[in-house]
C-alpha cells in the first residue's frame, strides 16, 4: 500500500495535481528504513547500469536521506527510485528497446528538477565518493 502511495505522489506531481493529502499519509514513515531498502535496490541496479545511471540514483538516495529535505520531496524521490528500479514500465524496455527508456528518463528529469534546491555540495561529495568506491576513481578531465 505504501509503495502505491509513493507512486501516486510521483504520478500526481508529474501531472501537476496536488499531492498534499498523499504526502500527509507518508509524513510519519520510517525514512531510515526506506533509505536502507532503496540503498539495496540502487546498489544492485546501479552496478549493472553503470556509473552514469547510478550517479542520479545516488543523488536521489542522499537527498532522500538528508534531514533537511522536505517530506514531499522525499516522497517524490522514493517514488522515482521505485519506478526506475522496478521491472514494470509504461514503455517496456524489453519490447521497445531504447525507446522504452523514455518514461524512466522523463521521471528522473522531472524529479531532478523538483529537488534541485535540495542537492547540496555535501550530497554531491557523498555521491562521488560512493561512485569511486563502487566503480573506481573517475578519470581526470584535462
Amino acid at each position: 500500500m505504501l509503495i502505491m502511495i509513493f507512486l501516486l505522489i510521483l504520478v500526481n506531481a508529474f501531472l501537476g495535481k496536488p499531492v498534499g493529502n498523499l504526502v500527509d499519509k507518508v509524513r510519519d514513515v520510517n525514512w531510515s528504513e526506506l533509505a536502507s531498502n532503496a540503498w539495496k535496490s540502487i546498489k544492485s541496479f546501479g552496478l549493472k547500469a553503470g556509473r552514469t545511471t547510478c550517479r542520479t540514483l545516488l543523488v536521489f538516495y542522499y537527498v532522500m536521506k538528508d534531514e533537511g529535505t522536505p517530506v514531499a520531496d522525499k516522497a517524490l524521490v522514493y517514488g522515482a527510485i521505485l519506478y526506475v528500479v522496478s521491472p514494470f514500465d509504461l514503455l517496456p524496455r524489453k519490447v521497445l528497446g531504447l525507446l522504452g527508456m523514455v518514461d524512466d528518463v522523463a521521471v528522473v528529469a522531472f524529479v531532478l528538477k523538483k529537488i534541485n534546491s535540495c542537492i547540496t555540495p555535501e550530497i554531491e561529495a557523498k555521491v562521488e565518493a560512493t561512485l569511486d568506491e563502487w566503480f573506481g576513481a573517475a578519470p581526470a578531465i584535462s
